[in-house]
Formats: structure tokens, sequence, C-alpha cells
């Protein structure tokens, strides 16, 4: 099978131009994430408001990454079963499952790289009226 190019990001039309407030029910590591992030995707125009809803899920993946691996860093990346055997502890699991979902997001959103190259940010529009409330 031959492998094509792949899709470049095109520009987003109607790109807000105020960061909104990160949701008040975001734990403190995502909201931490989403004031890092979010101004950022702003200033270059990468982001509508139909996309917070990724900005959301990248944020709270952010959040239990450092959630896990502080768990990790207390008990351990193994445990011991009641048989006696080594067992890889649940949250390196959790770990790797929110490590990937986090970068196929930043990738989705333009923030690494290769993304921010191919994306060539949002049209100057009106796209800040929305259904989602104060987000």
């Amino acid at each position: 099978m031959a492998r094509g190019r792949k899709a470049e990001i095109t520009a987003i039309d109607g790109a807000i131009s105020v960061a909104p407030r990160a949701p008040s029910w975001m734990p403190k590591h995502a909201k931490a994430e989403w004031q890092r992030i979010v101004p950022l995707l702003v200033m270059d125009r990468k982001l509508a408001s139909h996309e917070l809803q990724s900005v959301e899920s990248y944020c709270l993946s952010v959040a239990r990454i450092r959630e896990a691996e502080e768990v990790i860093q207390r008990e351990g990346m193994t445990y011991r079963a009641p048989d006696g055997t080594p067992r890889r502890h649940p949250a390196t699991a959790i770990l790797k499952e929110h490590q990937e979902a986090a970068r196929r997001l930043l990738i989705e959103l333009g923030g690494t790289p290769a993304s921010r190259g191919k994306n060539k940010g949002g049209a100057k529009g009106n796209d800040e009226n929305t259904d989602l409330g104060d987000l």
C-alpha cells in the first residue's frame, strides 16, 4: 500500500481573540496547564471555541499524568500481589494512557514543533459566541 502525504492542518475559521478562564470544575494541575497553553493558542490564533473541549481533555490528561506520577513516586512502579508475585502498579497504566492521549491532543492543537509548522492559525473572525456558557 502506497503511503501518501500527511494531511496538512488547515487554518481554523473564527479563532477566538480572548483566552477564556479555565473551567471551575477542573483539578489544580489541569487549570495550571490551561493557563499555560490557552493564551499561547489564542495569541497565535489557533483556537476556536468549538475546540475548547479538546483543550479541556488535554489539560485533564496532563493533570492525570501528574497525579499518576505522584502515586508512582510514593508507592513505586510495582507492588506485591497477595500471592507474592511482583506486579505493575495500576498507576503505570494510567500514566501511559494519559501520556498517549495528551500527545495526540497536543498534536491536534498544534502544540508540537511538527504540528505548529502545519497549523497556519485561525482566520480573523468572531467565533466567540458559544452555547457552552462561561468557560
